[in-house]
């Protein structure tokens, strides 16, 4: 169906919000929340729009990263009642990595043709603020070729609070240690209020733009996400996105925007009902409209508009490749947080079948740097595509271990690692 019959079907409210998105006027907080209501003929409309932009914006191809996920620490000051990742000190499954634990990883994951290393972690007690500029020196002298995706607005925080410095010269060291990003997770809905009702003590809404406005001011971008899909309003989300695209507007420093859907089934303010009236995540339409209206509302700005397959499964992510998305994140090998919470998608995703979702969706898939620089593009035809080492892997990554694995592992228990000196 084209766009122009679709629009004719749909309601008039959302038609004319649509129809000013296709005339290029930026969508806002009022248009989005109208076409947040789009059900049935309207949301088939608004997902062709969202497409139709997408190409619009980055073209007909689409993209993945070949990177592991490290989580070196589940220890944590915090207690976020929608993680069910992190655990105390005192547990018997709370575990801390050593730096040459992590840098092995790394190297593994060189070796497996990664090109990222995504680092994040708890916040430990008794943490060396050191530690975070300690372990890019020691990854970068390991494997220099492995860019440093790590630590999120959060830990940025937290390690210069341990440091006694202010954010940016911390962020500073980091930079010259050879971090080069910022994962923008913590930020889940970027309203106090709310953030009180679901991980109080959690940083606040200006803590987190600050730590993000200073990583762009130094040369880091950051990617940017919202957890939606619990205890927030569809004003909430198209909130967030306008504060996200204000930012961006300012620095333009975010690489991407992720919708990440919130896991209840592990979730402490779900299976505990710790918070009154949470939901159990989001619907199917919830996730086609959250990742459609971001692409109106934010893809001129953002450009890419990321899947998390880790949330919906390669099979949803193939139909949200068709409604406004145009990355499918990273292989990842070692996914923890959303499998924790009770994700059945499993830890890590092969390059063939990123690109199988990718071509399935009718785009022409590319493998991406951090910083969406094309490594290689692939063509239509799968029968060409090398044979990768992820590729040939065949035991579901059992042997590159998982998080239940890691939490039982005595080498790893958690102890307050001890402080060292600094390495230059």
């Amino acid at each position: 169906m084209s766009i122009e019959l679709a629009l004719r079907e749909t309601v008039a409210p959302i038609r004319a919000a649509l129809e000013r998105a296709l005339e290029g006027r930026e969508v806002s907080v009022e248009d989005a929340l109208v076409v947040d209501g789009a059900e049935g003929a309207s949301l088939h409309a608004l997902r062709l729009v969202a497409d139709a932009l997408r190409g619009e914006h980055v073209g007909e191809v689409a993209t993945y990263i070949v990177n592991r996920n490290i989580n070196f620490t589940n220890v944590c000051v915090k207690a976020c009642r929608f993680c069910a990742f992190s655990r105390t000190q005192r547990s018997e499954q709370a575990y801390f990595l050593t730096v040459e634990e992590i840098v092995r990883r790394a190297v593994e994951a060189r070796d497996l043709g990664a090109t990222e290393v995504c680092i994040q972690a708890g916040l430990a007690p008794g943490m060396d603020p050191r530690f975070y500029a300690n372990l890019c020196r020691a990854l970068k002298r390991a494997a220099p070729e492995l860019a440093i995706h790590a630590f999120s607005p959060e830990e940025i925080k937290y390690g210069a609070g341990l440091a006694g410095v202010p954010i940016r010269e911390f962020l500073e060291e980091l930079r010259d240690a050879g971090l080069g990003s910022l994962p923008g997770t913590s930020a889940e809905i970027l309203d106090d209020t709310l953030r009180a009702r679901i991980a109080p003590g959690r940083i606040r809404t200006q803590e987190w733009l600050e730590v993000v406005r200073t990583a762009h001011a130094v040369g880091m971008p950051t990617t940017s996400t919202m957890m939606y899909g619990h205890v927030e309003t569809a004003e909430h989300r198209m909130r967030h996105m306008a504060l996200l695209r204000s930012v961006q507007k300012e620095t333009g420093g975010f690489s991407e925007f992720v919708p990440l859907s919130f896991v209840a089934e592990e979730a402490p303010m779900f299976k505990r009902s710790l918070v009154r009236g949470v939901r159990s995540g989001p619907t199917e339409d919830d996730v086609v409209r959250l990742h459609a209206i971001a692409r109106l509302m934010l893809g001129a700005t953002f450009r890419n508009v990321q899947v998390s397959w880790v949330k919906e499964g390669l099979e949803r992510a193939t139909k949200l490749l068709q409604a406004g998305a145009n990355d499918l994140g990273g292989t990842l090998i070692n996914e923890s947080i959303s499998t924790s919470a009770g994700s059945a998608h499993g830890q890590r995703s092969a390059p063939s079948a990123l690109r199988h979702a990718i071509r399935a969706a009718g785009l022409r898939p590319a493998e991406r740097t951090t910083r969406y620089a094309i490594v290689r593009a692939f063509g239509a035809d799968a029968s060409t595509d090398p044979v990768e080492p992820l590729d040939a892997l065949t035991d579901g990554g059992a042997s590159l271990g998982s998080y239940e694995e890691l939490t039982r592992d005595a080498r790893f228990r958690f102890q307050p690692p001890a402080r060292t000196t600094a390495v230059r």
